[in-house]
This record gives C-alpha cells, structure tokens and sequence, in this order.
C-alpha cells in the first residue's frame, strides 16, 4: 500500500524502456480496468420484457433496459417512506441484540492488495476487485453483518462523472498532459456504493475554565538610550465553570478502509436528507462495497468528531477574549446509529508503472484523488523562476 492509502503498482524493471514525457502515448498513459458488474453479479434484476439486465438510471431516476428500452419504477417498500428511515439501537447491536430482521448473511471476500470488502453472489467464484483490478477468489464462507438502512442514489451519469473528474485535472498545476488527454477520451469508471455509519446522539457536558480578558497597560521602556512609551497587551484570568448540551444527528463516519479517508472525508457534504430507503433496485448496474470498519470502531471516531464540537460549543460558551479550557466531562445517551451506502463514481489511471485513482461525489461531482506530478513541467518552471530571479537581481543592482 502507498503511504496515500492507494495500492502500490510496482516501477517497470530496470532497464526498460521510458517514453519521452513530451509526447504521451497509449503506452505511457493507460486505464487500469475497473471492474464492472457483470451477469454473474449480485443485485440483478431482468427485464420482464426481453430478459437483459436492469440498471438504474440516475438521470431518469428509474430501472431502465438498455437492450429494449423497458423502464420501470423503482419501488420502495410499504411504510418504507424516507421520513421512516429510522435509527438502530447502538447497545443492543454492541451486545448482539438486534432484531434478526436487520441482518443479513453475504459472501464477502477481502481483496489481499487493497483490502476491499467485495459482496459477490453465489454463482460466483472469481472476479477482479472493483478498486485495484486484483484478481480474487470469492470465499466459500458467508459473513453475518448489519443490512444497510438507507442509501443516497446515484444522481450524477457516468458521463457527468467524466466532465468533473476532467475539469479537475485540468486544473491541477504540474500534472502531465498524457494523463489529462486520457481522462478525456472517456474511459470507464465505475458507479460503487461506500458503507458509512452515522450516530445520534444526547449530549450534557460539564466543564471548567477560564475566562480571559484583554486590557492594555502602558509602560515605559528605553529605545535607543531615550525612554519611550509602549503599549503591552495583557490578559485577566477568572474561573468559570457550566454546563452544555447538544443533540449530534447523523455523525458521518466512512465504514471503508478501501479509500484514503483524506479524500472521502473531501467529497463531503453529503445531502442525506435525501436519502432513501434501503432497497436492492437502487444497485441495480452497481457495487456495494461492504463494511471493513466495525460498529465500535466507528463510534471511536464518531465520539472524536462530538467532542471537538463540544470543545468549540465550551469556548463559546465561556466567551470573553481567550478561553482555556481546564475539564470537560461529558455524559452521552440515547446512540442509535444506521448503516448507509453512499455513491461513489471511482476511476483509476497507471501513468510510468504507477497507479493513480479519482473519486467523484455521484451526488455533487466534487473530485478527490491522487495526483500526478510532470517532472518536465516543474523543471520546465524552477528555470523560468530562476531567470526571472536572476533577471531582478541584475536589474536591481544596476
């Protein structure tokens, strides 16, 4: 694994050949194939009229047959409504006392290059993951796990998706052209669905502190063997003691370890007010990626984002003009939690034997990913600023 949390593609072997970086080609740039979902995947649903596959559309927002143009509603169970999307007990799922409703059992394989969480259905027995293009062999096993209660359907195109990540790129300073000129062509990318906890929580914290206030004195000092006059800043300190309360609603948290978190945690806000019931159709032509970071350890880092919203709620509320805080002890009750399925348009790139990736919010087109860097472009303009230096300087000693 890179340090960016991305799977390493070993360099070419010594002695092979490098095209000049001027002149990109095919051989220079290529696309590392995505695997995409196939017949023998899970989440199909045939076409009533020609018997082809489903997909869902994110434009038309519907089940639609590329092989006949069949399209059909996606259905969302009874008394599924969005507003019904309701909360898990976080105790009793620590303590294996779920309802069995919420569980399922899938065939979950781990990829042994990146560590991704595939689900594959029961005809299935090897495929390439979906992240790194690594060959897997589906276990045999079954894997007991939360089901997802809702998800954010894809609203951007594979299209859509394209024109953003290009736009990006084409932003970026110092990135070789070879690799821009490729993302444009329209390679495939593929549509993946990303586990995320969230947390509710209750909230009552008890601190202790201090207040500063600034004031300013006026004191003399000696400058030059001549006394002269020189305001100081200074600051009173008073205890203060109280009590905050804040309800934390739907407290983010990725359940992947796939992706850099650097980079997921960027392609925030996500919009889930507009989430939908968990139903299979939404997946229809998609991955779902399962979970790899476990209730507990999600609530782990859930609780860091509550307390460093407690600490600003804290100094607000001490005021003044500093604040320190000495303590703050913080009762929590009433965590439920859900697991989600958030969309996530994601491509991959090999450009001189390494493999870059790009992640696309499939709701917002906001674009993350590891960059490229031209070494002839940052040559090219350490000259250009070196003349330029060297130019000033001359002209200035004139």
């Amino acid at each position: 694994m890179t340090r960016s949390g991305f799977p390493h593609v070993p360099p070419a072997p010594p002695g092979a050949a490098r095209p000049p970086e001027h002149a990109p080609d095919e051989a220079e740039v290529s696309e590392v194939e995505v695997a995409g979902p196939g017949p023998d995947d899970a989440h199909r649903f045939p076409c009533p009229a020609c018997g082809s596959d489903l997909r869902f559309a994110p434009a038309a927002g519907k089940l639609i047959c590329d092989h006949c143009g069949y399209e059909d509603q996606v259905e969302i169970p009874p008394g599924a409504a969005p507003q019904a999307i309701r909360e898990l007990d976080f105790r009793a799922a620590i303590e294996a006392r779920l309802p069995e409703v919420e569980m399922e059992e899938t065939r979950v394989t781990t990829c042994t290059s990146c560590g991704a969480q595939i689900e594959f259905d029961d005809d299935t027995h090897a495929r390439e993951c979906p992240f790194c293009a690594s060959p897997v062999v589906v276990d045999s096993g079954v894997h007991r796990h939360i089901k997802p209660r809702g998800l954010l359907p894809f609203g951007l195109t594979e299209r859509n998706a394209h024109d953003a990540m290009s736009d990006w790129l084409g932003g970026l300073w110092f990135a070789p052209n070879g690799l821009k000129d490729y993302a444009r062509k329209g390679r495939k990318m593929q549509g993946i669905y990303v586990p995320y906890w969230t947390f509710d929580a209750d909230t009552q914290s008890d601190y202790r502190g201090q207040r500063g206030t600034v004031y300013w004195v006026t004191r003399t000092v000696m400058r030059d063997g001549k006394p002269t006059q020189q305001r100081v800043q200074k600051i009173r300190w008073r205890p203060v003691a109280g009590r905050v309360g804040r309800f934390f609603d739907d407290v983010l948290v990725l359940a992947s370890n796939t992706l850099p978190r650097k980079y997921t945690d960027a392609l925030e806000p996500w919009d889930l007010s507009a989430m939908e019931p968990y139903t299979p159709e939404f997946l229809a032509g998609f991955r779902a990626e399962g979970y790899q970071v476990g209730l507990e350890e999600g609530f782990l880092v859930a609780r860091e984002k509550m307390d460093a919203q407690i600490q600003r709620d804290v100094r607000f509320d001490i005021g003044g003009d500093r604040q320190r805080i000495d303590d703050i002890r913080t009762r929590i009750s009433g965590v439920t939690f859900k697991h989600v399925l958030l969309p996530v348009w994601l491509a991959a790139y090999k450009y001189r034997g390494k493999t870059y990736r790009f992640v696309v919010n499939g709701r917002t087109g906001r674009v993350q990913g590891e960059r490229p860097w031209s070494a002839i472009k940052i040559a090219l303009a350490v000259i250009v600023g070196l003349i330029v230096a060297a130019a000033a300087g001359y002209i200035g000693a004139r």
